[in-house]
């Protein structure tokens, strides 16, 4: 699809300008395929965002951070002001680290000299309910994020696969925790003699039904903050998930996906951005006429870089015509160019980041 024919379609606008602006929005979901350039538009956004609000967050949880690699300053699990602004904040989280505060918490509860069986229980929950420890570390996350007073998070996330698992941990967590207690009520007494057996093994001194009340009142605290993220997450008002992509097989087919899932979950998506674009006001038809003009004057070496770029640039036009094709009725399609040197540290950030909000001219 050439550029011409783009601009007979009447499309949304083609920037996150609807994102920005948007004053009611609280959780903003940046993610899609690896190596596509998610951290780059979370910090984007995240930058669009604070010159609109009074105070934003970024948030990786990917567990292969890239955010301090991005803003060339080393952030941690503690939200830590970004060099060059006054109300724009980054965090890196680390789910051990959150499973290891629970276990803490539990052991003061339970007097704290019986380490060895609330980790022996704590160990035997999270082996026989899959992903709970995933799901107890993001709960743990949002009840920390929630006490804190921040206009608006983006949430820079991992690929698709670890993405679509940390936003069904509502829905999993809930479920989980529905079993544990009905299992509670039924075999209470079964569940008290157990934790005494764990205390006992290591010369606890704390009960079982100290252990077992204060697990399960862990676990009811975070079904009700996992209750109230879920109704957020739900709210378009509140929720919007960004997808991004490069014009490429793979990358689409992918985006496809995680749309899919998005509407299952009930959780809007409207945006997406396709990063890596050769010349994106231009269409290859343009381009090809002016290389088959130019084509005998340039010499062999010129002529073979030339024409595999030519190659790729019909080929990213095809999956670009491809996703509006595909989403164009109803997504704001935002094309970002690929350029020549890295966008790395707060000023070339910044720069990138008006091309969210400043939709490529395709008539130029």
């Amino acid at each position: 699809m050439s550029n011409e024919e783009l601009l007979d379609i009447d499309l949304p606008e083609p920037s996150l300008r609807n994102v920005v602006e948007q004053d009611s929005l609280q959780w903003v979901f940046v993610g899609g395929k690896g190596g596509v350039g998610k951290t780059t538009t979370s910090c984007c956004v995240g930058i669009q965002m604070a010159m609109r609000r009074e105070k934003v967050l970024i948030i990786s949880t990917d567990p292969a951070h890239n955010l301090s690699d991005a803003f060339s300053q080393k952030f941690n699990k503690e939200p830590s002001l970004v060099n060059g602004f006054t109300n724009l904040y980054c965090m890196e989280i680390d789910a051990n680290d959150d499973m290891d505060q629970l276990q803490r918490e539990i052991e003061g509860v339970t007097g704290g000299d019986d380490e060895g069986g609330v980790s022996t229980l704590v160990a035997e929950l999270t082996s026989n309910i899959p992903g709970i420890d995933e799901a107890m570390s993001f709960s743990e996350l949002m009840k920390q994020v929630q006490e804190m007073d921040y206009d608006c998070v983006v949430f820079d996330t991992a690929p698709t696969g670890h993405t679509l698992r940390l936003l069904s941990f509502p829905t999993i967590l809930e479920n989980a925790l529905g079993k544990v207690m009905q299992l509670k009520d039924k075999f209470g007494g079964i569940l008290n003699q157990a934790g005494a057996m764990f205390a006992g093994m290591r010369g606890g001194a704390a009960s079982g039904q100290q252990m077992t009340d204060a697990l399960l009142g862990k676990l009811e605290e975070t079904r009700g903050v996992i209750n109230k993220v879920n109704t957020a997450f739900r709210d378009k008002d509140k929720t919007t998930f960004v997808c991004v992509c490069i014009p490429e097989f793979l990358s689409i087919y992918e985006t496809e996906r995680l749309v899919q899932e998005l509407s299952k979950f009930g959780i809007d998506s409207h945006n997406i951005v396709i990063n890596q674009v050769l010349f994106p006001e231009k269409d290859a038809d343009e381009l090809g006429e002016w290389f088959e003009a130019t084509k005998a004057s340039l010499p062999k070496e010129a002529q073979d870089i030339c024409g595999k770029m030519m190659a790729r640039k019909r080929m990213q036009d095809k999956y670009i015509g491809q996703c509006f094709d595909l989403y164009g009725d109803g997504f704001n399609v935002t094309l970002m160019p690929l350029l020549d040197y890295e966008v790395r540290g707060v000023e070339k950030l910044k720069g990138f980041s008006q091309n969210l909000v400043d939709p490529i001219d395709l008539e130029e």
